[in-house]
């Protein structure tokens, strides 16, 4: 069968629709068909062609000219807002955090959107036409007072006011006037222990019930007492130089140890280890967890041991004495690893600071009157100030960072000292006697107590921080009539007795 061979003329066709191949120009590419292609260098020398206006272009992309629009800002502008939405107490008090209390109210969404839509954070094209923010020139303002411009300064927080008047009063009699001795504590679990003369008893502060806890008898007497860390069980320090511990909960003696030859006058609690400092110059480390009455002893210091203080990690022990001297103990020595000797009167108040960690403050007799801050990593001094008075006690505030002292001889005065400028926050004034017991309280009442004589009264001193402050027995009364009554000048309803 015979095949018919296809024209030489033919031309080569496209399977395109009809409607379309009559707007198409097809020319022939081939080695001998049609016209033949001109050479690159002819092409190079005739001008370009500009296609004729009447003539109708075709293409198969359609890119539309948006030349005049600005998508830049498409849906960036805000919905409205109703004005009761946008003044809610969160949004001012965002506002006063962010710009000051004093910064202008902004206006609504409506009419912020009207006057200057808000931007994109991503802007590739500078529109030059759009309105500036009404927000730029409070940056720069806002900047230029940060920066130190004294046009507008930033506002500065008032200071504390600390009243003078007692919240409550609590009468404690038989209270001993001595410097060596530590008769007050409060525990974890918000009680205070107080020692008055043969006998402890219990305060809670949470339903103020007064709880006896023991009576030593006639021939001893309370020298110290001091919480553990749980706020279970309290330690008595005893004229006779035992060290007893006893159950609050069940108010029964559970141990009883001995090793001091004569009273002990200070204790602290560790994790699992109590120190004992007595009058025999030592300090006796007493482990509850084995039958023994002491695991170990420190031999420092050349007089009787009035101070002593577990660091917040359990790693350092320091001990104050009446030799002048402060020590910094560690448990795997027996020796000193600091003596630290710049005080020259006893060295009773010891306090570790809860903020930095090595910072141990320390505060001297009657004859001292100083305040020195040390470095125990490398013994150094970090500052020192002369309070003008006989420190007693040193305890710092756990929620901002500033000291607490109470003084003797000659101002007996209460003090709170912001660290590290040791500027004056609050001084309180006007006791007859000197203030020589104090104790920090964990429920963050934000109120001091401190006791003239027979009366233990409570003062706000610092926000969330509650101490107890007691003084001498001989002080009868204060030299002020507010201070020494209740808020109306007389003892309040509040008036409560420990025996």
């Amino acid at each position: 069968m015979a095949v018919a061979a296809p024209a030489s003329d033919a031309k080569p066709r496209l399977n395109v629709p009809p409607s379309m191949a009559s707007a198409l120009r097809l020319d022939p590419v081939g080695l001998g068909a049609g016209p033949s292609m001109p050479s690159p260098s002819r092409r190079l020398a005739e001008p370009p062609k500009t296609p004729s206006p009447s003539k109708t272009t075709y293409s198969d992309r359609f890119i539309p000219c948006r030349s005049s629009s600005r998508l830049q800002n498409f849906a960036l502008i805000d919905s409205p807002l109703s004005p009761a939405k946008d003044d809610t107490p969160y949004s001012r008090l965002l506002r006063a955090e962010l710009f000051g209390p004093d910064s202008p109210k902004p206006t609504t969404a409506t009419s912020a959107a009207s006057a200057s839509p808000n931007t994109n954070l991503f802007r590739f094209k500078k529109d030059h036409s759009a309105p500036t923010s009404p927000f730029a020139k409070a940056a720069a303002a806002h900047h230029d007072c940060t920066a130190g411009s004294g046009d507008a300064p930033s506002p500065q927080k008032p200071p504390r006011k600390v009243p003078k008047t007692p919240h409550k009063v609590l009468d404690a009699p038989s209270l001993q006037d001595d410097f060596y001795l530590n008769l007050v504590d409060w525990s974890s679990q918000n009680v205070l222990a107080v020692g008055l003369g043969t006998c402890v008893y219990l305060w809670s502060a949470s339903n103020s019930k007064v709880t006896k806890l023991c009576d030593l008898g006639p021939r001893d007497s309370v020298c110290a007492v001091h919480w553990s860390r749980e706020g279970s069980y309290l330690s008595i320090g005893t004229g006779l130089g035992d060290v007893q511990i006893w159950d609050s909960s069940r108010c029964k003696r559970i141990r009883n140890m001995g090793g001091h030859q004569t009273r002990t006058g200070v204790l602290a609690w560790s994790s699992c280890i109590l120190s004992s400092g007595s009058r025999d110059k030592n300090i006796l480390q007493h482990d509850i967890r084995v039958p023994n009455d002491y695991i170990s002893k420190f031999s420092g210091h050349r007089s009787e041991v009035c101070g002593l203080e577990w660091s917040h990690d359990d790693r350092e022990l320091a001990s104050g004495g009446n030799d002048n001297q402060l020590l910094v103990w560690n448990q795997r020595s027996q020796q000193p690893v600091l003596r630290l000797t710049e005080h020259t009167a006893a060295v009773k108040a010891i306090a570790w600071s809860p903020h930095q960690q090595g910072l141990l403050a320390s505060g001297g007799g009657t004859a001292d009157r100083c305040i020195r801050f040390w470095n125990t990593a490398n013994g150094n001094v970090l500052n020192s100030i002369d309070t003008g008075s006989q420190v007693c006690n040193l305890a710092w505030c756990k929620n901002v960072n500033e000291l607490v002292s109470t003084h003797g001889y000659s101002q007996n005065q209460i003090m709170v000292w912001k660290y590290p400028s040791m500027s004056k926050v609050a001084t309180l004034t006007g006791h007859t006697m000197r203030v020589l017991y104090l104790a920090s309280s964990p429920d963050g009442q934000g109120q001091v107590t401190k006791l003239y004589g027979s009366g233990t009264y409570f003062h706000q001193l610092e926000h969330r921080l509650l101490c107890v402050i007691l003084g001498s027995r001989h002080s009868q009364e204060a030299t002020s009539g507010e201070e020494a009554a209740g808020p109306g000048g007389t003892r309040s309803e509040a008036d409560e007795m420990l025996y």
